[in-house]
């Protein structure tokens, strides 16, 4: 799912707030009810599960848990304040959340317990650890278990590309010139929505800077840096990001004229309706054009930003993760509920239900005709973080990014993120 997270979460619409809230209701009965099996002494656990638009998922998935055994029963919980929880040593016995910045100060302190030791680590696909280790990691331990992998890059109108005798683009050079195409046409290359940052973020800023850069490796070395971050360190936002910056400013001029005025939900409905031929956009927004228009045909490619097809890659981020507190007196029985979401049939089957990658070795490929696009580009690992992901939340990166493709200078915004990360450093 979208960057959700330190990251904001998508514009929920009235109607999906509403269904949220239904779910919500649903899940709060639920946890007031015996576990079926009737075993007055069960251990109950309480389970934290972060996205709204997945409870009334796992809350299917806890009923069914519950049939299977009676020793443990689980109370979901999605509106606890997890640090204040942790400060207080009373964090859930079972944590199902976004992997990004929001993590890192639990990781690092080691307030999760080591997971190394169960059967399901030693299923994860071993190319998705290095991305877990670049956003936290604590010496010695398995934090978390990977359980949803989301990937993401351009989204695009099969028929429209169809219809004007464009192929799918894979250096800068003939992305420029299916943008040129488009504009002949009168139809928008690119439909961007300004007014909510986060797209913004998530879109042009994480698909330009993954596509010229290693993510990874750039913030390993940045933490080296310490509060010296400026033009003479061996990095730096305003050195490193200048060039993609400057590809993020030139695809801009491809975008809608009316961008700055136009948010999430205005660009799912302009796609959906044909108005542009691409999107940057994550798989979360393929059920929103479905609402408009169930029969579209949509694909995915990576956004080319050099004239090296090498250089392709797609954005990831580990959707959601599971982990186990240190301070939990209930390990055992959070583990054994682990177990069971770990189950292949059931994990499967909640990243196919929800446009999603798998985590393990063993994890069948997509078989969504919009995301089969990126399907060559997981296996081969050709994949990087979001880099908005990787920034701490007090660093408003997504307003940056936004006055960039709104025609600031690349440079005095870096400089400003390279001393925006230099004060926090100082601070912590």
């Amino acid at each position: 799912m979208h960057p959700q997270r330190s990251t904001p979460l998508p514009a929920l619409s009235r109607r999906s707030f509403l269904v949220g809230a239904g779910a919500i209701g649903a899940g709060l009965a639920l946890a007031g009810c015996a576990a079926p099996g009737g075993a007055a002494g069960a251990t109950e656990i309480s389970f934290y599960v972060s996205k709204p638009e997945v409870i009334g998922y796992f809350d299917t998935l806890i009923a069914e848990f519950h049939k299977t055994q009676s020793t443990v029963r689980v109370i979901r919980d999605s509106t606890s304040n997890m640090s204040a929880d942790f400060v207080r040593n009373r964090p859930p016995d079972l944590g199902c959340w976004n992997y990004n910045f929001s993590m890192v100060q639990f990781v690092e302190r080691g307030a999760l317990s080591d997971l190394s030791d169960i059967s399901e680590a030693d299923r994860i696909n071993p190319d998705i650890k290095p991305l877990l280790a670049a956003t936290a990691d604590y010496p010695g331990r398995t934090s978390v278990i990977p359980y949803s992998l989301t990937a993401a890059s351009v989204l695009y109108n099969r028929d429209l590309f169809e219809q004007y005798g464009v192929a799918v683009p894979t250096t800068w050079d003939e992305l420029v010139r299916v943008c040129e195409v488009f504009l002949a046409a009168g139809i928008s290359p690119f439909f961007n929505t300004y007014k909510d940052t986060w797209t913004v973020a998530q879109g042009l800023f994480d698909y330009t800077v993954g596509g010229m850069l290693d993510v990874s490796a750039f913030f390993t070395k940045l933490k080296t840096e310490g509060t010296a971050v400026d033009a003479r360190s061996a990095v730096s936002f305003q050195k490193d990001f200048e060039e993609p910056m400057t590809r993020l400013g030139e695809l801009a001029k491809y975008a809608n004229s009316n961008a700055a005025s136009r948010g999430y939900g205005d660009g799912n409905l302009a796609f959906a309706q044909g108005k542009a031929a691409m999107y940057l956009q994550g798989p979360w927004a393929l059920n929103e054009f479905a609402k408009t228009n169930p029969a579209m045909k949509v694909g995915t490619f990576p956004l080319p930003v050099t004239n090296d097809p090498g250089d392709l890659k797609v954005r990831v981020n580990v959707d959601l993760a599971l982990w186990i507190p240190e301070v939990s007196t209930k390990k055992d029985a959070a583990r054994q509920f682990l177990s069971f979401l770990m189950q292949p049939e059931i994990q499967n089957k909640y990243n196919a239900d929800n446009n999603a990658f798998g985590t393990t070795k063993d994890a069948p490929p997509t078989t969504n005709p919009a995301l089969v696009g990126m399907q060559q580009y997981y296996d081969d690992a050709a994949f990087y973080l979001g880099a908005s992901q990787l920034i701490p939340s007090g660093i408003p990166v997504a307003n940056y990014a936004q006055s960039i493709a709104l025609g600031s200078s690349p440079i005095p915004v870096l400089k400003q993120i390279d001393g925006d990360w230099a004060r926090l450093a100082l601070r912590s």
